[in-house]
């Protein structure tokens, strides 16, 4: 039963989303309730899946009894469970913040927002478990067409953005693709595991390095890694409030986990411990994506776009990890993903309420405000905290790790890099804390915004979860350094 578990949670979103225009010609209503079931279920199946994994070891699903090569295979490891599990969470608590939120862009849209955010997941879950790099791609655009769907939800200004996320999105796709025609045409195999054992003695060959090079830049520019980030800032910010959070807190990070996986599961396994001249330029390239996104979020107004700014500062954190060729980089990149999810779902879900609850959407509209709601200031306060990286955040220890492999890597223009974005981002913080702190003395008497108990809860529940993840952080990173080991890295 157990290897069933990876359909099974694929399935769960992908069959209600292909049920939604359905359901919603028939009783509108029903779309909201039905989504939650099957998110509910998704969640309850990605735990199974995550506990029997840590206990029994991976698990491979071949579709139709097609063996390796020739067959179709999902590969459920510790990592695809991990993230499927903060898929689900994260998929859960958008939906009870977006069901409080009232979000007028959706107004008629019930059904067709409900179906898309689904497939959204059924391609997060699809893209977690695929095996071989051309499956990959199809759940890839999956995600990508929702998330351009999404975006266009609100129409006028966001037609715009979600055309220009489009079309930069395509050529990602298509670079993406001919990276993986490449790769074919060097090896005759699309297996992640069987490209692994025909690439070695092939890493010199101009096919497959092309091909990387072409891997690397339509993945940069589907995880909005910098300078390919332009479609980013203006999708989160015109994309309707109730679907932002899980726009930012998963669709960049599943082009980062495809990343990772062609990285060390395919190229740096194929090299057997050699130095691959990729890594030294994946780390130069988050080099400058931290400090650029760092910098640009220092210089905004928007709190949604000084957000977005931050999160391709993160991105490039997150690079400079991979790109040190070793166990504590990697399992720093990969544990500071899981908490940069929930800490990019928890601040969109916070400058949603600001915007749609107290009308500020700008440093200078908090100065004008009068937001005293602890539900607001403190996980704000909390989330700021994780971002930074203070103990005893979860977001401490990924930046530790990864600052850790820099060193043990002797990348130590890479750790001035992490330092200054981190500096960066108190700054930016900072700015923002001041503002919504003084907001708060502006008036006397109580709060006269009310706050529902759902919005409360999906404000509260990230910045739970980031400490939560920090305080419980020994037993995960135990099983990444293990899953990065592994590898001979």
């Amino acid at each position: 039963m157990i290897e069933h578990v990876p359909i099974l949670t694929f399935l769960a979103p992908f069959v209600a989303a292909i049920c939604m225009p359905l359901i919603g010609h028939r009783d509108r209503g029903l779309c909201r309730p039905v989504a939650i079931a099957a998110v509910a279920a998704m969640l309850a199946l990605s735990l199974i899946g995550l506990y029997a994994i840590l206990g029994q070891g991976t698990v491979r699903y071949s579709f139709g009894d097609w063996a390796v090569p020739l067959g179709i295979e999902w590969v459920a490891d510790p990592i695809a469970a991990m993230v499927l599990v903060a898929v689900s969470a994260i998929a859960m608590l958008t939906l009870v913040y977006g069901g409080a939120l009232e979000d007028r862009s959706l107004a008629g849209r019930t059904a067709p927002y409900y179906a898309i955010l689904l497939l959204l997941l059924a391609g997060l879950a699809g893209a977690s478990y695929a095996g071989d790099l051309f499956n990959i791609f199809v759940f890839l655009e999956v995600v990508a067409l929702s998330g351009y769907a999404l975006v266009a939800v609100p129409g006028g200004r966001a037609l715009v953005a979600a055309f220009r996320y489009l079309m930069i999105g395509t050529l990602g796709a298509t670079l993406y693709l001919l990276g993986v025609a490449y790769f074919y045409a060097a090896t005759g195999a699309l297996n992640v595991a069987d490209l692994s054992q025909r690439m070695p003695g092939l890493l010199e060959s101009k096919a497959v390095i092309g091909g990387l090079l072409f891997i690397l830049i339509g993945l940069a520019i589907k995880m909005a890694l910098a300078p390919l980030h332009g479609w980013l800032p203006d999708a989160y910010c015109n994309a309707p409030e109730a679907a932002v959070p899980i726009l930012a807190g998963l669709v960049t990070k599943i082009a980062l986990l495809v990343w990772a996986r062609i990285l060390f599961w395919v190229m740096s396994t194929a090299a057997g411990g050699r130095d691959l001249d990729i890594f030294s330029l994946i780390s130069s390239l988050g080099v400058l994506a931290a400090v650029c996104g760092g910098l640009l979020a220092l210089n905004q107004r928007e709190l949604k776009r000084m957000f977005a700014y931050g999160g391709i500062a993160h991105i490039g954190l997150m690079m400079i990890g991979l790109g040190q060729a070793n166990t504590t980089g990697l399992t720093g990149t990969l544990y500071y993903m899981l908490n940069d999810a929930v800490m990019q779902c928890g601040l969109f879900i916070l400058a949603g309420i600001l915007a749609v609850r107290f009308g500020a959407r700008t440093l200078d509209d908090l100065d004008g405000a009068s937001i005293r709601s602890p539900w607001v200031l403190g996980p704000f306060l909390v989330i700021a905290v994780g971002m930074v990286g203070f103990p005893p955040t979860g977001g401490f220890f990924g930046k530790w790790y990864i600052l850790l492999g820099t060193l043990e890597a002797g990348a130590y223009v890479a750790a001035g890099a992490i330092i200054l974005t981190t500096l960066l981002t108190l700054a930016y913080f900072a700015k923002v804390l001041a503002h919504l702190f003084r907001s708060g003395e502006a008036q006397a008497g109580p709060d006269p915004v009310e706050i529902a108990p759902s919005l409360r809860v999906s404000a509260a529940v990230p910045a739970v979860a980031v400490i939560a993840l920090g305080i419980g952080s020994d037993p995960i990173i135990q099983v990444l350094l293990s899953l990065a080991g592994g590898l001979g890295v």
